[in-house]
């Protein structure tokens, strides 16, 4: 298994590190931890707060900007005309860098123009700003929709992990060569506590963590971004890279028939995810 996802649009690392909340001086600091271990993709957004540490770590940590996977993402309440460039350029600044290598709808907004979105999206691509465009989010009918406007869409990121079904999602991303990019990976904790996936980890002698991973990152077209900031933690993340290979057909059939209906993040503001 490549640790890499290729696709017309993009190359991107299968595992990235999250950074939801890793803000400040400790924020930085995973930051360069993760890239000294050997990551070599970042996950921010301008709602994080975290865009300048972020920056920081990337550039204390020596390494060619080229050789670095940085996403970042607009906000949905800045989606109207002129709004998402402006964000976009914030987010460079704040990174200190030229262009981001995946630039996201971070949610989609109900009373939002997806066509126009979308068209602003491109235009950031076709300029430079950004190599490749995606969105964040989008449950199945609203992705059908933004494919339908032509926009090169390289990537979705959403929930996902071993008791949330992406299932109808990934009946789309896959024949239409997006990347399915997995955040919450770990259900924020709960894949650790059940106990089947830690009956498959002490077969493998290893943790559950890395064991869910392994299941997500062993599938076609899925990415991971696991938010870790002790370098222990890093590191087993990293780890799970080459469990994805070693899992048997009798632990993900396990791991497949656990129960698929625990979505832990939706805010208020969250699209129907039931259409």
């Amino acid at each position: 298994m490549s640790d890499r996802i290729t696709t017309p649009l993009l190359s991107i690392p299968r595992l990235g590190l999250g950074t939801y909340r890793l803000t400040g001086p400790a924020g930085q600091a995973a930051v360069e931890s993760a890239l000294a271990m050997g990551y070599r993709a970042l996950d921010t957004a301008e709602m994080y707060g975290n865009e300048a540490e972020v920056g920081a770590g990337l550039h204390a940590s020596g390494l060619p900007r080229k050789d670095i996977f940085v996403t970042s993402k607009v906000w949905w309440d800045h989606l109207s005309p002129g709004e998402i460039r402006q964000a976009c350029e914030t987010s460079l600044r704040k990174l200190g860098t030229d262009y981001l290598d995946l630039y996201l709808v971070h949610w989609p907004a109900a009373d939002m123009d997806l066509h126009r979105v979308m068209h602003d999206m491109t235009r950031l691509r076709e300029e430079g700003l950004t190599r490749a465009i995606g969105v964040a989010n989008f449950p199945p009918h609203l992705l059908k929709r933004a494919i339908e406007t032509g926009a090169p869409i390289a990537a979705n990121q959403v929930e996902y992990h071993a008791q949330l079904s992406q299932d109808r999602l990934l009946d789309i991303t896959r024949p239409n060569n997006i990347v399915l990019t997995a955040y919450s990976p770990l259900g924020r904790g709960v894949m650790t506590e059940n106990p089947v996936i830690q009956a498959v980890a002490a077969r493998h002698g290893t943790g559950a963590g890395q064991v869910a991973l392994a299941w997500l990152l062993r599938q076609d077209g899925v990415a991971a971004i696991p938010k870790a900031s002790r370098p222990e933690s890093q590191r087993a993340n990293l780890e799970a890279l080459a469990l994805a290979g070693q899992l048997t057909d009798a632990d993900v059939a396990e791991l497949d028939a656990l129960p698929k209906d625990q979505r832990l993040v939706n805010p208020a503001f969250a699209p129907d995810w039931s259409a």
